[in-house]
């Protein structure tokens, strides 16, 4: 694996979107790291990252726990998370690169389109959020924004919301790194890395917080949609031309 400053600077642009986005930084990291990195390996790289992250999250916003999402939306992701994490190893990585170039334009252009489709905030729509974002998190590694979409339905206060979705992605990242690790997807290199990578995934969050206070965040998201949709159809071409 090779680690360069132009990869670590996209990985601190997509800490940085992904936070002022609402997104999640998954959904950009990914499909970043995809053109640096085996997509097997990518995925060992984003769990193992996103574990430590998620651990910062929660110790600083653990007093706004939603304890009924835990559940409701927790263990469908836990267990889905497994489903997907264990077909990796028979899609080969440019089946999988093709499911992630697909997911991310569709994902995006649906929103570009539907600017004013919401979820209700029912039970129901929480197990199956739970159930889609866990499986795309297991076989894409990227489950985040579907969460947070299922989530925004129950108009959680900020810190709530931030420390339910982290505990959630914690309980996910735990258990897709365990079969990830066991299909050989975590190398010693992604654990060498880890260090630098949660440096630069605080450095990114905290600057997108800072951003928030300067930009509309319904304009921004919108932008970030365009750059999802232009990540997604890269994605595709690189998968056509190879």
């Amino acid at each position: 694996m090779r680690w360069d400053l132009g990869f670590l600077l996209l990985t601190l642009v997509a800490e940085i979107v992904g936070t002022v986005g609402g997104f999640g930084s998954s959904v950009f990291f990914v499909p970043i790291a995809n053109f640096y990195f085996d997509f097997h390996h990518v995925l060992g790289l984003t769990a193992v990252l996103h574990l430590a992250s998620n651990i910062t999250k929660i110790a600083l916003f653990r007093k706004g726990l939603h304890r009924p999402l835990l559940l409701t939306m927790g263990i469908p992701s836990v267990l889905f998370v497994l489903i997907g994490g264990w077909l990796t190893p028979y899609l080969s990585s440019q089946i999988l690169e093709l499911i992630l170039g697909v997911f991310l334009t569709f994902f995006s252009l649906f929103f570009i389109i539907e600017t004013k489709k919401t979820l209700l905030p029912t039970t129901k729509n929480a197990v199956l959020g739970g159930v889609f974002s866990g499986f795309s998190a297991g076989l894409m590694g990227t489950g985040g924004a579907i969460r947070g979409l299922t989530m925004a339905a129950f108009n959680l206060e900020k810190n709530v919301f931030i420390a339910t979705s982290a505990t959630i992605d914690l309980m996910i990242d735990a258990s897709r790194t365990v079969v990830y690790a066991q299909n050989g997807y975590v190398t010693q290199d992604i654990i060498y890395a880890i260090p630098v990578l949660i440096g630069i995934s605080l450095l990114g969050s905290g600057l997108g917080k800072l951003l928030l206070r300067y930009i509309d965040q319904n304009r921004f998201k919108q932008i970030a949609l365009f750059l999802i949709l232009g990540i997604g159809l890269l994605t595709l071409g690189k998968v056509i031309l190879h």
